[in-house]
């Protein structure tokens, strides 16, 4: 396939595709980078667990979780970002999504640096999406408990899921092991999955502040387009047809609006399968 057959491809992909591209291809140049060039490289980005060692580099708050310690760890985790992502992305935008995923990212880096601090379990660091991953897997089993998905031969709810993988990382974190920090983080992740998901339902976005703080840092960085010549148009703005467009995109939010609610009132099991079809659809267009 050709370069712009691959950016073709690329383009198509949802936000979570696009994520789960970019883990693969760090993951590949990174191993590149370190067997080839400089074995060290990856330790400007790994989020190390000593709180004065993170003030040197507080851009690994976020760049650890693009960073795997072996192809299962990447492997998995991209697997569940697929599936947990596929029902995120079906009720909310691309926005709302990474929101959800870096927060979790930047609150399993707190806990895994406050564990460092508790625990005194200097000189590890800390590598891997899972904390994000959780969070968007958290989310969905917090926002649609009673969503019913496909493991191996039998059909499962999605809270019986969250409760299980939570289950493990503190059945983990009480027996200890080498990857204390790292189920920590995990919790991290998965508490900011489910404190997002129930303030949602509450009409609350906790990530709003978050979204406006990134775009403010895309905007410093952002190059200002040279403006075309002034010209003087004449144009009737208020035409049938973008009267009816305006109306029409109103209408469908407003539908989006309504089934979003009646999910949080009485479940997601409660829509009649034309609103499922609705909403899915709806997703896919966004």
């Amino acid at each position: 396939m050709t370069t712009g057959g691959l950016k073709y491809q690329y383009a198509r992909l949802n936000i979570a595709g696009k994520l789960i591209v970019i883990n693969i291809l760090v993951f590949v140049v990174m191993g590149l980078i370190k067997r080839l060039i400089f074995p060290a490289a990856e330790n400007w980005f790994v989020l190390p667990a000593d709180f004065f060692d993170f003030l040197l580099q507080p851009w690994s708050i976020v760049t650890y979780s693009f960073l795997h310690g072996g192809i299962f760890h990447l492997l998995w985790n991209m697997y569940v970002l697929y599936i947990a992502s596929n029902i995120l992305l079906n009720l909310f935008d691309a926005k709302r999504f990474l929101n959800i995923y870096f927060l979790g990212v930047i609150l399993g880096g707190l806990f895994f640096i406050l564990t460092d601090a508790l625990f005194l379990q200097s000189g590890s660091v800390l590598v891997g999406a899972s904390a994000g991953v959780m969070a968007v897997l958290i989310f969905v089993c917090t926002y649609l408990p009673n969503h019913d998905i496909r493991v191996f031969f039998f059909n499962v709810k999605l809270w019986h899921v969250g409760v299980f993988v939570v289950l493990i990382d503190l059945l983990q974190l009480s027996s200890g092991g080498d990857n204390f920090g790292g189920r920590v983080a995990h919790i991290g992740g998965a508490l900011l999955g489910y404190l997002y998901a129930r303030q949602l339902m509450q009409g609350n976005d906790i990530g709003a502040g978050f979204s406006k703080f990134v775009d403010g840092l895309v905007n410093i960085f952002k190059v200002k387009e040279k403006k075309a010549p002034m010209k003087t148009v004449y144009k009737n703005r208020n035409t049938p047809k973008a009267t009816n467009t305006k109306h029409n995109k109103e209408s469908h939010q407003r539908q989006i609006d309504d089934i979003l609610d009646k999910i949080s009132k009485s479940g997601y099991e409660s829509l009649s399968k034309a609103e499922k079809d609705f909403l899915f659809k709806a997703g896919k267009n966004d």
